[in-house]
């Protein structure tokens, strides 16, 4: 099957658009008589005439005009392919599958996203929910790109998860209004006075570096913590504190929700404060563009 090189559709289309050789000649920076041949050796690839010609040319043959037609667009489509995947090669196209933590969505994900979108509004994002076990196994299959998850990590998963941190804040305990605790004067409240009471928290399972911060915050307060409900979710342990099921601990940026029936206090004393950070994860071998360029919006 005969076939045209980018170069040979281009002195065509010269050519075709000039319909005079010496002007098509000097446009492409070459000698009238090369050009000359060059046409001749297309017409003669294709074993059909593309120009009607004496001494000068006078018109297109019909093969001629499609041509013409076909090698503006095939031109056109080498020049967007190569924008294309450049853009693609600095990261300005292209998808990102994000994962986030549920407790993210309110101040760390949305000015996160926005940031990006603002640099790179070609990337199309696939947002997924999970917990931070599931978004860590989630990288390691390559089912993420980046995933927003709760610190500290295992040592063994920072050898191989690269992090920049998001947000440092502390969790705050939280009971129904209706607790003795709650009630109680002072703007914070120790650690340790929580001691005797019926706790939640999440699956140790699915946060387990946020799980041991809280377990040795407690114990350095003198007391294990008596665990009767496991919530996946921070909203959800807020949900059943209100329902006075139990107390627990959560991030202090969701003590800002409007929720009924809730108190967030703070902590004092000894254990604490008990530190919450958040931070966006990635594989270290991976050399995704667009992987590197919403690292670098975490920085903006």
């Amino acid at each position: 099957m005969a076939t045209l090189t980018l170069r040979q559709f281009e002195q065509f289309l010269v050519v075709a658009e000039t319909m005079n050789f010496r002007r098509a000649a000097e446009q492409l920076n070459m000698a009238q008589p090369p050009l000359t041949a060059a046409i001749r050796q297309i017409e003669l690839l294709l074993g059909v005439r593309l120009l009607e010609r004496g001494n000068r040319v006078t018109s297109l043959t019909a093969a001629g005009k499609v041509l013409r037609e076909e090698a503006r667009r095939t031109l056109e489509q080498s020049q967007r392919a190569v924008e294309l995947t450049r853009r693609a090669g600095q990261g300005l196209m292209g998808s990102l599958r994000v994962g986030f933590v549920a407790s993210a969505t309110r101040h760390v994900l949305p000015p996160l996203i926005a940031r990006f979108r603002q640099t790179h509004p070609d990337v199309a994002l696939d947002l997924a929910e999970a917990t931070t076990s599931q978004q860590l196994a989630a990288l390691d299959e390559d089912r993420l790109d980046v995933a927003i998850v709760v610190l500290p990590l295992d040592v063994n998963v920072d050898r191989r998860i690269a992090k920049r941190k998001l947000l440092k804040s502390r969790m705050v305990a939280v009971m129904s209004a209706k607790h003795a605790l709650a009630t109680s004067p002072g703007r914070s409240v120790p650690l340790a006075a929580l001691a005797r009471e019926p706790w939640i928290l999440f699956p140790p399972t699915e946060g387990p570096g946020l799980y041991a911060t809280i377990l040795d915050a407690c114990a350095a307060a003198g007391f294990v913590p008596r665990v009767v409900q496991h919530a996946m979710q921070m909203d959800t342990i807020i949900g059943l504190a209100a329902a006075n099921l139990g107390v627990g601990l959560v991030p202090e940026p969701l003590a800002s929700k409007e929720v009924s029936d809730v108190k967030f206090t703070r902590l004092a004393g000894r254990g604490t404060p008990v530190p919450y950070e958040v931070a966006l994860a990635w594989r270290r071998t991976d050399s995704n563009p667009t992987v590197a360029a919403l690292v670098d919006s975490c920085a903006g």
